[in-house]
């Protein structure tokens, strides 16, 4: 099981100084401690997450504090971009990183964000795609026909040249369907527990793994990273009661995952109705909800029960969302935790290793 940090939650509303402060100072720590990747996302137009706009720029500035971790776009939300545009960007973090760059994509589900875009939300899945095969092309080198502000087409190759010859590639899966398109293309795949438990995940990952095979690629290659919400420290219910608090906010920011969770329970709620107690009630209902089986919120002990029952379903990485919580010193506190937890799964796999 391999380690990387994953961050979305950071706040862009507050006028402060040192915005980035646990992003850069996290990145520096898992890149001295074998982690083996950095994902920033693309978020628009919303505070929550607001820090993240661009995952090319936020992965300039981590190419130039680190060494030898991998930077990821978690994820690149292709309708909204010219595929040039896009090889172009990333070409130069690749130079500036010296060949760490990998890429995961989203087709992007708010409408509100396709004002950026000319293509129709409706067709963002098709454009996804296509235009994750024009940015392959492009970063392998070959000329590819764009039009004009005339309407005539031309052939660009883009620059500067990538140090990599093949650009990692992962997509961002909820739906069956991109499970297995994903695996067509021979993508790995980033996914996660928003929407529902381990249990019907398990099977959208036998289906990737079925279409890496049908389609010629190796199904052991293939990588499956579960996004999952990370807070580590030395005893379970010390963690839970300090994690309380910014998830339960953070859950407030996300209204839909609340009614996920209550509908997943056979509760059929209605929050336009509720009130802020009913809202509170609620929250302590989904934290404790969400501690049992879609977190690693714990101690290492609770935690390595978490990640057995990730292996067993296929998962190789854990992307480890920390930012949930914005107390810098608090996150970076429980990150030696997390390292431990880290080195203890390699520690039992080197041991079946040697067993077999």
């Amino acid at each position: 099981m391999e380690f990387s940090l994953f961050y979305f939650s950071g706040d862009g509303l507050k006028t402060q100084e040192n915005k980035y402060n646990l992003l850069i100072e996290s990145a520096k720590f898992a890149d001295q401690n074998g982690f083996s990747a950095l994902w920033t996302p693309e978020r628009h137009f919303h505070p929550f997450g607001g820090l993240y706009p661009n995952p090319s720029l936020t992965s300039a500035a981590l190419a130039m504090i680190t060494e030898r971790i991998q930077l990821r776009s978690g994820s690149i939300v292709m309708p909204l971009h010219n595929p040039a545009r896009v090889a172009e960007e990333w070409s130069v973090v690749d130079n500036l990183s010296n060949g760490r760059v990998a890429l995961a994509f989203a087709s992007g589900w708010t409408l509100d964000d396709f004002v950026l875009s000319s293509e129709i939300h409706a067709n963002r899945k098709e454009s996804m795609w296509s235009g994750i095969q024009t940015v392959h092309k492009l970063w392998e080198g070959e000329q590819v026909e764009l039009k004009d502000a005339t309407g005539n087409t031309f052939k660009v190759r883009t620059f500067p040249r990538p140090i990599q010859r093949k650009l990692p590639t992962w997509i961002v899966c909820q739906s069956n369907a991109t499970f297995i398109e994903a695996g067509k293309i021979g993508a790995n795949i980033l996914t996660s527990l928003l929407g529902g438990t381990i249990e019907e995940v398990a099977p959208q990952i036998s289906l990737y793994r079925e279409s890496l095979a049908k389609y010629g690629h190796d199904p052991k290659a293939g990588k499956v990273a579960m996004m999952i919400h990370t807070f580590v420290g030395e005893d379970f219910n010390t963690v839970k009661e300090q994690a309380r608090e910014p998830f339960c906010n953070y859950l407030k920011t996300h209204i839909d995952l609340l009614e996920n969770l209550a509908k997943n329970a056979g509760m059929k709620v209605n929050l336009e109705k509720f009130t802020e107690a009913d809202i509170n009630s609620l929250l302590r209902f989904a934290y404790e909800g969400w501690l049992k089986g879609r977190t690693l919120i714990g101690s290492k002990t609770t935690c390595m029960q978490m990640i057995e029952r990730l292996k067993q379903v296929g998962v190789d990485e854990v992307a480890c969302l920390i930012d949930f919580n914005p107390n810098c010193d608090a996150v970076m506190a429980s990150l030696p935790y997390l390292k431990d937890l880290k080195d203890l799964c390699s520690l039992n796999q080197e041991k079946l290793v040697s067993l077999s």
